[in-house]
């Protein structure tokens, strides 16, 4: 299972990378394995606000619907457009493949989140 180093981490699985103002926000290895194939993903709108730990989308595979949480308060300002013909990108991809692009509210809230190593030691403890 693969945790990219320079992200941050969730316990929902969700991974945010941050640049500057901006977080682009996907889903974890772990998760889209557990998911099974992933055959649609309910994207936000954008210009669409939320709060930290809201559901963000919805992921739908043929094991079972789930929610993508957002792990910082903020504004959508893109999605990625390609999951709507594509939705298994997140099991082929999950590293590259973002769900939507998001303008910080507050930017301190990504130290609330879990780095790599906090990451792996949290997925060591649920197995």
């Amino acid at each position: 299972m693969e945790i990219k180093k320079d992200l941050f981490y969730t316990k929902d699985h969700e991974w945010i990378k941050v640049e500057g103002e901006f977080a682009y926000v996907g889903l974890c290895d772990y998760a889209q394995s557990h998911l099974g194939e992933i055959v649609y993903v309910e994207l936000p709108a954008e210009g669409d606000a939320f709060d930290a730990a809201d559901a963000l989308a919805a992921i739908e595979s043929t094991k079972a619907a789930s929610d993508l949480f957002i792990p910082v308060a903020g504004e959508v300002v893109e999605v990625n457009e390609e999951l709507e013909d594509s939705p298994q990108l997140l099991n082929e991809k999950p590293f590259e493949t973002w769900v939507a692009k998001i303008k910080m509210e507050d930017p301190e809230q990504v130290k609330e989140l879990m780095d790599a190593e906090a990451y792996e030691k949290f997925l060591a403890e649920e197995a």
